[in-house]
């Protein structure tokens, strides 16, 4: 089983397919803010804002852990860590993956 690592930040494949496709897919959640999305305005997360404590990091990471179980097929989540932007007063999101070989 492979661990991947995703970030709200990337480029897009418009060619991606299988576990490259689920990777991109998911790091486009991430970048989501949710209520953003034309379509589908449930897609995304709220980031936090103005919020760096160790306790809304834990919201996050739940959060976080949800929204990628839910929309991607087979992944689950390992691990998330969040960096910190202090001047924008945010969090972003890395998290390590891995898929089913199902």
């Amino acid at each position: 089983m492979s661990t991947y690592q995703i970030s709200p930040f990337g480029s897009i494949d418009f060619g991606a397919t299988g576990t490259k496709a689920k990777l991109q897919n998911a790091s486009f959640l991430l970048a989501t803010m949710k209520g953003t999305c034309f379509m589908n305005r449930e897609a995304g997360w709220l980031p936090p804002i103005d919020e760096l404590s160790e306790a809304a990091k834990v919201q996050y990471t739940a959060d976080v852990v949800e929204l990628l179980q839910n929309n991607i097929e087979g992944l689950t989540v390992e691990e998330v860590t969040f960096q910190e932007d202090s001047e924008k007063a945010t969090i972003y999101p890395f998290v390590k993956v891995v898929f089913d070989n199902g």
